[in-house]
């Protein structure tokens, strides 16, 4: 199916190039809603927006199938209050902007997609979480969620379906935080962090763009929506499957207190490491979404096949 207008706000990092790409070939155009400008590169074109006032790129989402919300600054850093108020600022604001401009819009977008996080859920060892079943946790990257979620329901959209999408860790050679664990087995240093029961609540890269042309198509789908691999992993197991892919026979382990020190040298939280995230696309699945890589191992062969 081709397309006429695919819109991404805040399109301009690591997940937007990838949905970017996706599209490429299925959407006469793709307008890209960046801080920063950026030339035409064919039918991808990038408007400048602060994501906080109305300009010359609200006209733009007239008339587009979908438009899909990626903006939010990076959890990889310290908790430190300016970092805390700018990760929820930097999500909330677009969003709340965003949703003044669709009220608005003659044709609005037809799918409005915000991203979210599967993290929005407890820390969980006993049992898996969904959109249905699972508990809501608590701490901070739960309220930025909640705070994000909330902002995006506000807006009024008669005309315009919504999806918050709860996102797990997109696995990509490119960026996020496959090439960091990768380097880690190269270096040896690839055994489990903490005690390795954590859950990894993951999805390919190619699976995140797929999923969202499929949710377009599924107009019977709204609200929450889990986007992660049907098949999560206990961290010890996941190391264990990159390094046998890579063929290194073992690899260092991290104590949780080595990682309070590590992760506190490079500028991160030990929750991105030690949190179990135990989360279940339910509702993708139940729909009839198939994965393309539903198993760690043929997400991370697949991966490591472009570097060999």
């Amino acid at each position: 199916m081709k397309y006429k207008k695919i819109i991404l706000a805040g399109g301009n990092g690591y997940l937007g190039g990838v949905l970017a790409g996706y599209y490429r070939n299925l959407a006469d155009e793709i307008i890209i809603l960046s801080r920063k400008p950026k030339a035409t590169d064919g039918n991808i074109k990038t408007l400048v927006w602060d994501g906080k006032t109305e300009g010359d790129w609200v006209s733009q989402l007239e008339g587009a199938e979908m438009l899909i919300n990626l903006c939010g600054k990076n959890v990889n850093c310290r908790y430190t209050n300016t970092n805390r108020e700018e990760i929820v600022n930097s999500r909330v604001a677009p969003t709340k902007l965003l949703g003044k401009v669709v009220e608005k819009l003659k044709e609005p977008p037809k799918l409005w997609i915000n991203l979210s996080s599967a993290t929005i859920y407890r820390h969980a060892e006993d049992r898996p979480q969904d959109e249905a079943t699972g508990d809501i946790g608590y701490g901070f990257s739960i309220d930025v969620c909640q705070q994000w979620e909330a902002a995006f329901y506000e807006s009024i959209t008669p005309k315009t379906r919504k999806i918050a999408l709860r996102m797990g860790i997109v696995l990509g050679m490119a960026d996020s935080a496959f090439p960091r664990l990768f380097n880690l087995v190269k270096f040896g240093l690839g055994g489990k962090q903490g005690d390795g029961k954590q859950y990894l609540n993951w999805v390919h890269e190619q699976d995140a763009a797929r999923c969202t042309e499929f949710l377009l198509q599924h107009t019977e789908l709204d609200g929450a929506v889990n986007c992660t691999a049907p098949a999560p992993i206990q961290n010890a197991a996941f190391m264990a499957t990159l390094r046998k892919a890579w063929g290194i026979p073992f690899g260092l382990p991290t104590a949780a207190w080595l990682l309070n020190i590590g992760m506190a040298v490079v500028g991160s939280e030990r929750e991105l490491i030690l949190k179990s995230r135990w989360v279940i696309p339910t509702r993708l699945l139940d729909a009839g979404y198939q994965f393309l890589f539903a198993e760690a191992e043929y997400a991370i062969k697949d991966l490591l096949s472009i570097t060999k």
